[in-house]
């Protein structure tokens, strides 16, 4: 025997995702229109608020925009609830770059364990580059955490970075070469013609859409691009450690 409250209740729902499928197929249509050679990845209605956030792919910045169910209106910008001042945007952006931990060839990272080094973060960093230096002072404030390094030299920033990268994990002792010249200033002696992953890192970090320096990946996935400090370091950590 047919309950029918249930399947009326069913069929409603039914029709809600139909016509909410047809509603955002028919706003990517509306903008598509207007930007035919635009990289739409996805198109969703956000319920409570009653608008379509769309968004184009572009490495560590993703363009969201939001627009009516009419396409009349388009704001690129940050939306914040007011009620818990959450950026919502923010939370749509930090998913769609979140980078899975786990695959990354951290067997190609200069490491340091400081403390139990219980926590974990990447760093993607050039050589030569000043903010890489800066944040490399913040992590000797910090304690419990094992960094992994990635050498990500930037050429067309730093032209001399490729060599010097190449030349720091060529090193006896690359860890300590790292160190001297991002905190000392103590430039690396050895030949920079050994087999190492420079090469393939840069690979790496251009298949993730990484196109500044330092840029951060903690446990969770979450990519920070940025010199943080260390009290902000410290609350990404937990943050991680939380999810």
């Amino acid at each position: 025997m047919t309950h029918r409250p249930l399947a009326h209740a069913l069929a409603a729902v039914l029709f809600a995702a139909t016509a909410a499928c047809a509603d955002e197929a028919s706003v990517k249509k509306a903008f598509m229109a207007k930007f035919p050679k635009a990289n739409v990845d996805s198109v969703r209605k956000l319920p409570d608020l009653g608008l379509y956030e769309i968004v184009i792919p572009r490495g560590e910045e993703p363009i969201i925009i939001y627009t009516d169910d009419e396409f009349r209106f388009m704001l690129q910008g940050n939306l914040v609830e007011t009620k818990n001042m959450a950026d919502l945007t923010e939370k749509t952006r930090s998913a769609l770059t979140r980078i899975d931990f786990d695959t990354l060839p951290l067997d190609r990272a200069i490491k340091k364990v400081k403390g139990n080094g219980a926590r974990k973060v990447v760093v993607f960093s050039d050589p030569d580059c000043p903010f890489c230096k800066r944040i490399e002072q913040e992590f000797e404030k910090m304690t419990d955490l094992t960094i992994y390094t990635f050498l990500y030299p930037i050429e067309q920033l730093h032209p001399k970075a490729p060599d010097r990268a190449k030349a720091i994990w060529c090193s006896p002792n690359r860890l300590k070469a790292w160190e001297d010249y991002m905190l000392r200033g103590t430039a690396p002696t050895a030949k920079s013609d050994c087999a190492n992953p420079v090469a393939d890192l840069v690979t790496l970090g251009r298949k993730f859409g990484i196109n500044g320096t330092p840029t951060l990946i903690f446990a969770d996935g979450t990519r920070i691009p940025g010199a943080l400090n260390a009290a902000q370091l410290e609350a990404e950590l937990s943050k991680a450690a939380g999810k």
